[in-house]
């Protein structure tokens, strides 16, 4: 760290110590200071014992929006697209009492209700496909029914791939 920062660091501690001193029993201070697009120049001082989370509910209680893109932001969104991925296949389950469980869970329904569906029209196609078989008419409604049979049973080879 330079010695410029060193300094910065050392005045703002002294200050927000001072600070901290008229605070209301219980209040926790934070400084953030960013430079925008060199986040190696971050600087974040936090009083002990200090809730990162709490910060981030007084930052939404004050105007700080889901809206917006940030790093937090994206990382959290491919974490819940991952667990309901993960979900869906039934693999990968999140450690017990994971905040993802839910969303693994939403995951495994959608897919167990979409296996459903396909154990359904399987049997709705196999049906179907000997009831065509039985008509043995090549008519043009015959054709659009061989050709309806087919869409099915592709849906079912790309929902079970």
């Amino acid at each position: 760290m330079s010695a410029i920062l060193q300094r910065f660091h050392q005045v703002a501690n002294d200050a927000l110590v001072k600070i901290s001193a008229h605070c209301l029993p219980g209040a926790k201070i934070a400084l953030m200071i960013y430079t925008p697009g060199k986040p190696e120049e971050d600087i974040i001082l936090k009083d002990q014992g200090l809730d990162d989370n709490e910060v981030v509910s007084s930052l939404l209680r004050h105007g700080l929006s889901i809206d917006g893109d940030n790093a937090y932001k994206r990382d959290l969104c491919d974490a819940i697209v991952g667990a309901l991925a993960m979900g869906a296949q039934n693999n990968n389950p999140p450690p017990v009492d994971h905040w993802g469980q839910r969303f693994w869970d939403i995951g495994r329904e959608e897919r167990a209700g979409c296996e459903e569906l396909v154990a359904a029209l399987r049997l709705a196609v196999n049906r179907w496909t000997l009831l065509a078989n039985e008509l043995k008419h090549t008519t043009p409604e015959h054709e659009r029914e061989l050709a309806e049979i087919s869409k099915a049973s592709n849906a079912i080879a790309k929902a079970t791939r």
